[in-house]
């Protein structure tokens, strides 16, 4: 198992499934929930996450050899009992709350990437945005520079 500082300061901790989980761990199940939550992971998003891990400075040191197995151990959570508010208390509980707002933009990033936002999304929005204690202004701008990037000409 790596030492914690070669996740540049980003903490660890352990799920139920005695695994470690970094910061960038929890951040990959943002948006992986982000993607499921309509019971549909389309090929745009899934693109989205990769692109996003790509090229965003937080996910600069992620290994992306891990991305697939990370989306699976989210994934197996998300089926089990209460599988959303078991996700939801881990990142929750893994993230620095420094990296709450950028937690809530990837989730916009990704269930915007298809280029319409469903009900089921929307409310995943709002269980993270209350689970992270983030304030309504803050959420408001990051869905409002959501619908400017993706606007179409």
């Amino acid at each position: 198992m790596p030492a914690a500082n070669s996740h540049s300061g980003l903490i660890e901790k352990e799920t139920e499934m005695n695994k470690p989980l970094s910061a960038y761990d929890a951040l990959i199940y943002v948006m992986v929930m982000a993607s499921a939550v309509d019971s549909t992971m389309n090929d745009r998003e899934m693109e989205r996450i990769g692109q996003l891990i790509g090229f965003l400075p937080v996910f600069r040191d992620f290994d992306d050899d891990k991305l697939i197995s990370v989306a699976r151990d989210c994934a197996s959570l998300l089926a089990g009992p209460e599988g959303l508010d078991v996700v939801l208390e881990t990142v929750r509980d893994t993230l620095p709350a420094k990296l709450y707002d950028t937690a809530y933009a990837l989730a916009v990033e990704v269930a915007s990437a298809d280029l319409s936002v469903k009900a089921e999304e929307l409310r995943l929005l709002s269980l993270l945005r209350d689970r992270l204690g983030l304030d309504k202004l803050t959420c408001a701008a990051i869905e409002r520079s959501a619908i400017a990037r993706f606007r179409k000409g």
